[in-house]
């Protein structure tokens, strides 16, 4: 009865640990999704209503990457990125950039539009979301 114990515990430590090995070896095989900010804030006018002022908006945004061997590519490609957002918000009017559905609105154009110049330069869609932490109009 001993022994039957002892066989089955050496049993069950010689593959415990390789169960155990193969979870980091999958985990490695997923990508691991990293934000990328733009320093300083994006600042860049918008249309009014009444067209005879712009106002401004100034934001922060992080822009989530499906993963981080996509990082280098969106670093070579933040010109192009930053062009892209300031002609977003360019075309928008006021009243779609003071409300919280418009904000929504332009987020996701935003993601559009990226993922869109992105596909054309690098043959994907390197970016899953964008997200703003700071945003400020006036």
């Amino acid at each position: 009865m001993l022994a039957n114990k002892t066989l089955f515990g050496l049993i069950f430590l010689l593959f415990v640990p390789v169960a155990f090995a193969q979870e980091p070896a999958a985990a490695a095989a997923q990508p691991k999704v990293v934000y990328h900010g733009f320093d300083p804030d994006i600042v860049t006018n918008y249309v009014s209503e009444s067209q005879k002022s712009l106002g401004y908006v100034r934001v922060t945004m992080e822009l989530m990457i499906k993963d981080e061997k996509f990082l280098p590519m969106i670093e070579h490609h933040e010109p192009l990125i930053l062009d892209a957002i300031v002609g977003v918000f360019g075309k928008e009017m006021d009243t779609t950039i003071k409300s919280l559905q418009g904000r929504e609105e332009v987020r996701m154009k935003i993601l559009q539009k990226v993922n869109e110049l992105l596909k054309k330069e690098t043959g994907a869609e390197l970016v899953q979301d964008v997200l703003f932490t700071k945003y400020l109009y006036q």
